[in-house]
């Protein structure tokens, strides 16, 4: 009667030794599976055995799955995770442009507007005759009120003189306009001085860089302007983000091509449950 007792016993607990044991569920689909929030109130160890605790990983490092069958193992990523209270980047928008701007060369005048304030708009003449440079129109949208916008601009500039032996000046601006306000400016010039050896040829490399604040949730469309302020001689060659002859032998457009780099850095928050 004991060995028939025993045996029952045995074959009782090597059952529930294999079963499958479900937390919320009288279903389990697994060894043990949980059907609700679990909490973990320490560390979470893989690869473990009959005689091993497992792995806990170490700081910073994310659980990958190794496939059906085997075990997951931790690994370190080269990426850095978004922490609460920090700028982060969340995207870069890149654009290039090789036609750039041949409407402010010889002949055409400065507008003689020499000061520009953040809000001007750019189809109001009286603030300067802008010329945009189509090809670095951008547009994106921002999700957070609280955020950082970094523009950086880079052209080149050229200019020749009508004589090689006589020195010539443009004084020009650029300028970053967000849904057709200006944001940022930068006024420059550009200058040959005897320049016989390039023909009176004289070649520039402008840049803006600028950082916005707090730019308003929604659609932002980027565009960047240009204009001639004032010239010492209006049959001068002037232009911006290209060169002033198709075969000069000494730029092109490649050489001088305009380039906008925006940068969209957002505060990070996240929401309790």
């Amino acid at each position: 009667m004991k060995k028939i007792i025993y045996c029952f016993a045995a074959g009782f607990l090597s059952y529930y030794a294999n079963a499958q044991v479900g937390i919320g569920t009288s279903k389990p689909k697994s060894m043990l599976d949980v059907n609700g929030k679990p909490t973990l109130r320490k560390e979470l160890r893989v690869g473990g055995t009959s005689t091993d605790a497992g792995n806990a990983g170490l700081n910073g490092q994310v659980l990958v799955s190794q496939g059906e069958g085997s075990a997951p193992v931790w690994k370190s990523l080269n990426v850095s995770f978004m922490e609460e209270g920090q700028y982060k980047l969340i995207n870069s928008y890149l654009s290039s442009d090789q036609i750039g701007i041949k409407d402010l060369s010889n002949g055409v005048a400065g507008d003689n507007v020499n000061k520009n304030s953040v809000g001007d708009d750019i189809t109001d003449t009286s603030k300067g005759k802008w010329v945009k440079i189509t090809g670095l129109a951008n547009s994106f949208e921002i999700k957070n009120g609280k955020n950082r916008l970094t523009y950086q601009f880079q052209t080149g500039v050229e200019m020749k003189a009508p004589r090689a032996a006589t020195p010539q000046n443009v004084r020009f601006v650029c300028g970053v306009f967000r849904n057709g306000k200006l944001v940022a400016v930068r006024p420059d010039r550009i200058a040959t001085n005897n320049n016989t050896e390039k023909s009176g040829l004289m070649d520039y490399i402008f840049t803006l860089s600028y950082t916005e604040l707090n730019v308003p949730v929604g659609v932002q469309n980027l565009e960047i302007a240009c204009r001639k302020i004032s010239t010492s001689n209006s049959l001068s060659q002037f232009t911006i983000g290209r060169d002033v002859e198709d075969s000069n032998g000494a730029s092109n457009a490649f050489t001088l091509e305009s380039t906008m780099k925006i940068d969209v850095i957002e505060y990070v928050t996240y929401k309790s449950n």
